[in-house]
């Protein structure tokens, strides 16, 4: 089961990067190994365009961010959370173990 978990359905991306690296190093500090972050799955597009659109920009950032410094030192594994924690709208965080 998680430890500890952010949710961040409805931010922006300006919003969210922040609050989700504070939230790691807070975690990885405090010895968490497994943490539950939360994104949502997007809204599907509206219309159809020539040019697809990109939906759930938070689900695909949030792994991005994760393999990038100051974080990826912490981050051992990320993979998307079980149905009962979110499913394709969440993902489990495995956390290296403090050093």
């Amino acid at each position: 089961a998680p430890e500890s978990r952010i949710d961040l359905h409805g931010m922006t991306l300006q919003q969210a990067h922040p609050e989700l690296i504070g939230f790691i190093l807070r975690t990885h500090a405090a010895g968490y190994r497994l943490v539950l972050v939360i994104t949502g799955k997007g809204k599907p597009a509206r219309d159809v365009d020539i040019i697809p659109r990109r939906t759930g920009v938070l689900k695909h950032k949030v792994p991005q961010w994760l393999r990038l410094a100051p974080v990826s030192s912490c981050v051992l594994e990320i993979v998307e959370a079980h149905l009962n924690h979110g499913g394709g709208g969440a993902f489990y965080v495995y956390l290296r173990r403090k050093r």
